[in-house]
């Protein structure tokens, strides 16, 4: 097939793993609100995906499956494209190992232990590399691919103890610049997108309300970032006017860090 520069959101076949809940939730909808058919991954929300597709009248495919194994990732590609008949294009690194986003409940740097490092470097850096192992031959074949990683504002910013998340994260963000240099000619981007602290997901509800207090009051807009609006920047990187645009990290987190 022949590159094309791009493709406009409605005729996108996204992948949104972890997308049954959450903040992954909210970046599915705004697919669906866009035009693009949207392949739901989760691991254990099969109520909240198969809701989901029957709410999309065919335009959404639950794809159950854990990120961190290569084969599982594999089979929620080929399910994907069986259901769709056409390959995925875009792929949204959402998911993210069980974390509770409770500074107070995290380990300090003197109890931390490797197994809490390298359980979420296995999420998240291994899961993403995965799915864009798993989709790179039929973005090839479609001549275009987005790749669009999910980060932290923490890289900046790391007033609480995520040692585990925010090393995990960090990586994803050498994992999105060295991808976007080796997949740019065959004219796919790789960009992340990092929020702070989000008004609300599971992931945030044990966060304590002055904690949320504190952040709006310290970003120019004064209040804090929600998931549907983080999740519309994520557009951005599918969109057609982000084409000349890769290996970028954006902040969106209401101006709290300046990137």
């Amino acid at each position: 097939m022949i590159a094309t520069s791009h493709f406009p959101i409605n005729e996108q076949i996204v992948l949104v793993t972890g997308g049954a809940r959450g903040l992954g939730l909210h970046i599915a909808h705004a697919f669906l609100r866009e035009g693009a058919r949207v392949a739901v991954n989760y691991l254990n929300s099969a109520q909240a995906a198969e809701a989901l597709a029957a709410e999309a009248e065919g335009r959404v495919c639950a794809v159950q499956g854990d990120v961190r194994s290569a084969e599982a990732v594999s089979a929620m590609l080929q399910a994907a494209r069986g259901h769709f008949g056409a390959p995925v294009t875009t792929v949204v690194n959402n998911a993210l190992p069980s974390f509770s986003f409770n500074g107070d409940a995290r380990a300090h740097a003197d109890a931390i232990g490797w197994k809490d490092m390298a359980q979420q470097l296995e999420g998240v850096v291994g899961g993403a590399l995965n799915t864009v192992q798993a989709a790179l031959p039929g973005m090839r074949e479609a001549g275009f691919g987005r790749v669009i990683n999910i980060g932290t504002n923490l890289f900046q910013n790391p007033v609480v103890p995520y040692h585990d998340y925010t090393a995990a994260k960090a990586a994803l963000l050498s994992l999105t610049r060295t991808l976007s240099q080796d997949l740019g000619p065959d004219n796919i981007t790789v960009n992340m997108v990092s929020g702070g602290l989000l008004r609300t997901t599971d992931a945030s509800a044990a966060t304590p309300e002055a904690v949320f207090d504190f952040i709006a009051a310290s970003t120019p807009l004064r209040r804090v970032t929600t998931p549907a609006e983080f999740a519309d920047a994520v557009l951005f990187f599918a969109s057609p006017w982000s084409r000349s645009v890769t290996g970028q990290n954006l902040v969106v987190d209401g101006g709290l860090v300046k990137n």
